[in-house]
């Protein structure tokens, strides 16, 4: 009931901000809406106009109805109570979770603004939390006018605790309960997202794209001490060359040297689109809130390199990821390596792109920690309706298969297959 009345709450003070500040946009700031459905890095604006502080409350609200089968060929493995840790959990057909955002974004100076969001209602906890936050700087006027203005006109500088700009699958992933940007329901099988502290320096100019941060690496920061600096870069090009051709390429690296624990593969704590594939009959929503995604167990001495074409001619549109990542758990001595795959190709239609429909295959390779050589792949197909800027529903069926993992895995033989469909509205 208390959880009810807050996204009631949340849901007035939210409509009453738009209603008041109909007109408000901040300046070189990412929309939520169907806006940001092929955008990326907010394009760098020299034009801002500031006022005075002005505060924009947003949100976003998800439901989702799933009707998903899976099946595994594991041994029978026992716990001490006698239960098979490999019997599957019985899913079912209903609905999930709804899931909901809140979003502060604030304009605080000429070229200063703030952005934080909170998961009032997530999969993986019970309670609302802070996702993250950031502030973001694209002129340094607070300091004196026009200060290093011949560098501002194409930088901009970013700190906080939020997810880092690595790669670009992370622009095109649902994000708790705003999903407008994904055009399926799940995320990347091995899905490098994590709310981490930062620092990021970005230069934009004619298209190219240059981006240098740095991080610690954690999500927790009370985990325990021998921690370096972990670092990460972006470069790429992104051109709207004719009235019907947009070519962008990006290549990003991460790189942590010394650290005990690295939340890069594991740090997304809204969990997972599925709802209890592939778990056994003792999973709970909390506990087992990452079901069907693959943590590679690469916490320490990791490097990883993402490569993203995105080509987009009239309404067809493809976006691709090569991931190629190497690292090892704080236990083990070897390095091991892990490729991800991942073509995504759509259609979109309409006056103004309302509809779309499409396909995409995603691919994980890798060792495991126990030996296990796995390859997993996902197939997803499905298409969608923006009903208004703010309102999406859409419909996928998903079809995924576990090969490579040893007779004792509950993913020995496994598969699961079904169709999702979820609505969502941001703002």
């Amino acid at each position: 009931m208390k959880k009810l009345l807050t996204l009631a709450v949340a849901m007035l003070i939210g409509s009453t901000a738009i209603a008041q500040e109909l007109d408000f946009k901040l300046d070189n700031w990412y929309p939520q809406t169907k806006q940001a459905k092929d955008l990326f890095e907010p394009k760098k604006d020299t034009v801002t106009e500031f006022e005075k502080v002005k505060v924009h409350i947003g949100g976003a609200f998800a439901l989702q109805f799933q009707a998903i089968q899976h099946e595994n060929k594991a041994n029978e493995v026992l716990n001490a109570d006698g239960v098979n840790l490999n019997q599957l959990y019985d899913i079912g057909n209903n609905f999930n979770l709804a899931t909901a955002n809140l979003d502060l974004n604030v304009e605080l100076y000429d070229g200063v603004n703030l952005h934080l969001r909170t998961f009032l209602s997530s999969r993986h906890h019970n309670e609302a939390y802070v996702k993250g936050g950031y502030l973001q700087i694209d002129k340094l006027d607070f300091i004196k006018k026009d200060f290093l203005k011949g560098i501002m006109d194409y930088s901009t500088i970013k700190f906080g605790h939020n997810e880092i700009n690595y790669g670009d699958a992370h622009f095109r992933r649902s994000d708790n309960a705003n999903t407008m940007t994904n055009p399926f329901v799940g995320n990347l099988l091995m899905d490098a997202y994590a709310t981490l502290v930062f620092a990021e320096v970005y230069y934009q100019r004619d298209g190219w794209l240059g981006m240098a941060g740095v991080t610690n690496g954690r999500l927790n920061q009370t985990a325990n001490g021998g921690t370096s600096p972990s670092l990460y870069a972006k470069v790429g090009y992104d051109k709207q060359l004719t009235e019907d051709l947009r070519v962008r390429l990006t290549g990003s690296i991460y790189n942590t040297a010394e650290s005990k624990r690295t939340d890069f593969y594991d740090g997304d704590r809204a969990g997972s689109r599925y709802y209890f594939v592939m778990e056994n009959t003792l999973a709970s929503s909390s506990s087992n809130f990452r079901s069907g995604q693959i943590n590679p167990g690469l916490s320490h001495k990791l490097t990883a390199i993402m490569i993203n074409p995105f080509l987009k001619y009239q309404g067809l549109e493809f976006f691709g990821v090569y991931e190629n990542a190497k690292g090892r758990a704080v236990s083990e001595t070897d390095r091991r390596t892990f490729n991800q795959y991942s073509a995504e190709l759509l259609y979109r239609f309409g006056k103004t792109e309302n509809y779309y429909f499409g396909g995409r295959y995603n691919q994980v390779k890798g060792e495991m920690p126990d030996g296990d050589k796995i390859d997993v792949s996902r197939f997803n197909i499905g298409g969608g309706w923006f009903m208004t800027n703010n309102i999406m529903v859409k419909l996928e069926y998903v079809n995924q298969k576990y090969k490579g993992y040893n007779p004792n895995s509950i993913y020995h033989g496994g598969k699961f297959s079904g169709f999702v469909a979820e609505a969502v509205i941001a703002f």
